[in-house]
């Protein structure tokens, strides 16, 4: 009712005001004075103050009102005078223009199409593509949903392949996740809530959770930091919580605790997380419950006997893989195994993380996904664990990718942030994000229109569904199974190229044999 109440507020003034500057105009011309035209210029800048400040579709004029317009003014030239002044469609880090785009068309509902052939060079190294069918097949069922919980799980959960990434309320600002939760539930998707516990916010949007739990415990610790059975039971038992995801490390910065700093630390967050107020909290880089991947096991085993069966998994980024072989092993001999396993790709991002750990610890999402899926086939225990993957998937083609090398599903953040509204502005360690998204200020967030945004979120995560069913359509893949590695191919050189079969999986088998 407020959005409905705002917009025809803003329209009537900017009618008015028009209307206005047109008759002062008219009146300068029939007397020949300058002086109509003088008060004309500060009624155009002041109704377009008023109207930005009431509009709800961008956070960037309600928040930057006029200064805002610049933004929007280079980027209507950007196509014809983009080559002398400004990006190209393949230039902009960690997400090049055309990948983002790509995100705001879609979360818009508007056209998505690209006019004029591709704009790579497909003979550049790196290069990759999938091979389409001659004789394209229609998938019957274009949800693309899997069912996430093993003979262990009493209470299995249908997933989408594509959902909501880990970022906690803290990370992100109130208004963000209420329309990320909104979102979740108007396209039946789910959204991980990351470590920073279960808030208000992430409730009232009405979307499925899952609840992740990292080294801090929050939402299920007691006042010393450690994880308590009895708080863990009584949040995870709640039915908006349909599975748990036990975070191990993350790809920005694996292996690395975190700091939440007193000053940030309101009332708010302390009561979300079971904390005290404005103190500093430490997450620690190690779990404080099991110190050994036996231990692990145990302890997914009584997350899920506390949750009353629902599906319980693990994150990590893979670093040593001797590691992860050796969580396989405990697997067999404890007879336990997760639900699911999410593994988070080196090129995952965060808010903040120190530069050696965001481009040079941890191994890339495709490299991981492939050699845990072996492995994993190895122990005779792939039918068992969904595989999530997490890391710069936003496309039908990133999805696509991600499950022809073992992923069953997979997440996106900075995807659903970009449909949210986000520019790359690369704030968001500053506490200063000009759309509202990666900030505690009010006077930034309040910039993001929940009723507007919460439908974007939709609109992003159904056409891109869309596109990856149309996309396996062409391939011939008549389902999620039949998506296949062999099909996807990537540029060596200039004058060769593999399939992903023949790039991931012979490296595979043999750094299995060595161990």
């Amino acid at each position: 009712m407020e959005h409905k109440f705002r917009s025809v507020i803003g329209k009537v003034l900017l009618w008015m005001a028009l209307c206005g500057v047109v008759a002062l105009i008219a009146a300068a011309f029939y007397q020949a004075s300058s002086f109509y035209l003088m008060i004309a210029l500060p009624l155009v800048l002041i109704t377009a103050l008023a109207y930005d400040r009431f509009q709800s579709k961008h956070a960037v004029l309600r928040n930057y009102p006029i200064v805002g317009r610049l933004r929007y003014f280079f980027e209507a030239i950007r196509p014809e005078m983009r080559q002398y002044f400004f990006e190209s469609e393949l230039d902009g880090k960690p997400f090049n223009r055309r990948q983002r785009s790509i995100v705001y068309q879609r979360a818009k509902n508007e056209r998505e199409t690209v006019a004029f052939g591709m704009q790579v060079d497909p003979y550049l190294q790196g290069y990759e593509w999938v091979s389409h069918s001659i004789y394209p097949k229609k998938l019957k069922d274009t949800d693309l949903r899997i069912t996430v919980g093993n003979a262990s799980c009493e209470q299995p959960y249908s997933l989408s392949v594509l959902n909501i990434g880990a970022m906690s309320f803290g990370a992100l600002s109130k208004t963000a996740i209420l329309s990320l939760s909104h979102g979740a539930k108007l396209s039946g998707f789910a959204h991980n809530t990351g470590e920073g516990g279960i808030s208000p916010h992430h409730v009232k949007g009405g979307g499925d959770l899952i609840w992740q739990i990292g080294t801090g415990y929050f939402g299920c610790r007691d006042a010393e930091g450690k994880f308590d059975p009895a708080l863990f039971e009584k949040n995870s038992k709640r039915t908006y919580v349909k599975m748990i995801e036990l975070k191990l490390s993350q790809g920005a910065k694996p292996g690395h605790g975190g700091i939440l700093p007193a000053a940030k630390n309101t009332p708010e967050i302390a009561e979300i997380r079971n904390v005290v107020a404005g103190t500093t909290i430490l997450s620690p880089p190690a779990h404080s419950t099991f110190n050994n991947a036996s231990g692990l096991m145990r302890f997914i085993a009584e997350l899920r006997e506390l949750s009353g069966g629902k599906p319980v998994g693990f994150k990590l980024c893979i670093g040593s893989e001797a590691e992860f072989i050796d969580i396989c092993a405990a697997m067999i001999s404890t007879g336990i195994t997760p639900d699911f396993i999410t593994i988070d790709g080196a090129e995952g991002g965060t808010g903040a993380a120190p530069l050696e750990y965001t481009d040079y610890v941890g191994m890339p999402l495709l490299d991981a996904l492939a050699f845990v899926n072996h492995t994993l086939s190895e122990y005779d225990l792939r039918d068992r664990i969904k595989l999530l993957a997490s890391g710069k998937i936003i496309t039908g083609f990133d999805i696509m990718k991600a499950l022809a090398l073992g992923a069953d599903a997979c997440y996106s953040a900075r995807g659903m942030m970009m449909a949210l509204g986000c520019i790359q502005a690369l704030k968001c360690d500053s506490g200063k994000c000009p759309v509202g998204i990666a900030t505690q200020e009010k006077s930034l967030y309040k910039g993001i229109d929940v009723t507007d945004k919460k439908h974007r979120v939709a609109n992003f995560h159904r056409n891109t569904i869309h596109a990856t069913v149309e996309l396996m359509e062409a391939c011939g893949f008549g389902d999620l199974e039949e998506i296949d590695p062999e099909r996807f191919h990537r540029r060596i050189d200039s004058t060769r190229t593999m399939n992903f079969k023949d790039i991931y999986f012979p490296k595979i088998r043999k750094l299995a044999a060595s161990n």
